[in-house]
């Protein structure tokens, strides 16, 4: 027989598991076209969800790919969210904000010490 499949709104499992702060955040997110099941744009937070469903979203700058595994009960600690679901999102790549001076543009204080140095190290500017 069909057996009735486990499901909750897209907008409160996001919630439960932890991706955003409050509902209302992950219900806007929803709403303005964010986030897709199974490849599908979900327009409205009411959207049922349930364990297999693989949901792809942009949470701040990144692009979480996770799938669900349960629907839980509540939004409980952390480990528990994680129970929720299985993520697949590509690993994140390390880039700094400011890389290290590698020769290029102007250099900093030191580095133009570094390049004159002193009379009395045997520099370019030897007095005797």
């Amino acid at each position: 027989m069909n057996e009735k499949r486990d499901t909750i709104r897209i907008d409160k499992w996001l919630w439960q598991a932890r991706f955003f702060k409050s509902r209302s955040i992950a219900a806007t997110a929803v709403t303005t076209s964010k986030v897709r099941i199974n490849g599908d744009v979900a327009a409205k937070p009411a959207r049922a969800v349930g364990a297999g469903d693989v949901l792809t979203f942009l949470q701040q700058t990144d692009v979480r790919i996770v799938k669900i595994l349960a629907c839980g009960k509540r939004r409980g600690p952390a480990p528990e969210a994680q129970a929720l679901y299985e993520d697949m999102s590509p690993p994140k790549v390390h880039v700094p904000k400011n890389p290290k001076f590698e020769g290029k543009g102007r250099p900093t204080k030191k580095d133009r010490r570094d390049m004159l140095s002193h009379p009395r190290d045997g520099g370019p500017f030897d007095l005797d």
